[in-house]
């Protein structure tokens, strides 16, 4: 039986929409893109690190048991998470039952987003919760991460939107001869921080979050990006000062879809 003309556009458009209804609902979402980067000038003082972003947690789903089982199987030095891991107070005990599913004897190092002020998390609640799972919460403070390979600055910063950082404050007891590593949630601030790391004489690392990649885009341009974001979508942006990473996150906010912004896992060898 030939189909006729119009039948045939009319069934290629709806195979088409299709594809895309289930890239954008369910593969962009659900099968993580796993980037990995090489900075390490020393190959005998790497620090192993992965970075997770905007979880925006809602119930442990495969996809998390898959993305712990695959953290604990990369064994890093240390694992961030770069804000927004959650966007209700009562979310707590979900976001201590999925960082109980990777091993514990990996450092793991957070600090806050917009959506857990906009929550009204509880942060002391949520700062107990994490200690129990040997993760440090970190707002505008720092402490030194040794390994048995080498040490590193950690520098967590407060959320911009809805918190206060202050990087000035955070960077005044750092051992400046150490490399530096700023997780900085909302990428903007990036400017603030890289104008203190000129005056104290640092080069930062800056592994930031918020955008989701723009989430939905076309051609590689986001229909928006969110209030603190600047022109910051996705990936790299270095300077003579500072390198920072967007990480595209994993998560979703206001429609629970993807499009042209796959959700990602880092893996940085400092």
């Amino acid at each position: 039986m030939k189909l006729s003309r119009r039948s045939f556009m009319i069934k290629m458009f709806l195979g088409v929409l299709g594809l895309l209804l289930l890239d954008a609902f369910w593969l962009e979402q659900y099968f993580l893109e796993w980037n990995t980067f090489d900075l390490a000038k020393d190959d005998k003082k790497k620090l192993k690190a992965i970075q997770l972003s905007d979880l925006h947690l809602e119930k442990i789903k495969w996809v998390h048991k898959s993305l712990a089982k695959r953290i604990n199987k990369e064994l890093p030095d240390v694992l961030f998470l770069t804000g927004d891991s959650i966007t209700k107070n009562s979310r707590i005990p979900l976001l201590k039952e999925f960082l109980s599913l990777i091993d514990q004897n990996i450092q793991k190092v957070a600090i806050l987003g917009n959506k857990e002020y906009s929550g009204r998390v509880d942060i002391k609640e949520l700062r107990k919760a994490l200690d129990a799972c040997n993760c440090t919460l970190l707002i505008n403070e720092s402490f030194v991460l040794k390994t048995k390979l080498t040490k590193v600055n950690i520098l967590g910063l407060d959320d911009l939107v809805f918190g206060t950082p202050d990087f000035e404050s955070a960077s005044k007891e750092i051992n400046r001869s150490l490399p530096t590593i700023v997780l900085n949630h909302c990428p903007i601030y990036r400017e603030t921080v890289d104008e203190v790391s000129d005056s104290i004489g640092i080069k930062p690392i800056i592994l930031s979050g918020h955008t989701h990649g723009g989430q939905i885009t076309f051609f590689g341009r986001p229909l928006m990006t969110p209030y603190g974001s600047g022109d910051y979508v996705k990936g790299w942006y270095s300077n003579e000062i500072s390198k920072m990473y967007v990480s595209k996150g994993i998560g979703t906010t206001i429609f629970p879809i993807r499009f042209g912004a796959r959700a990602e896992a880092t893996i940085f060898y400092i």
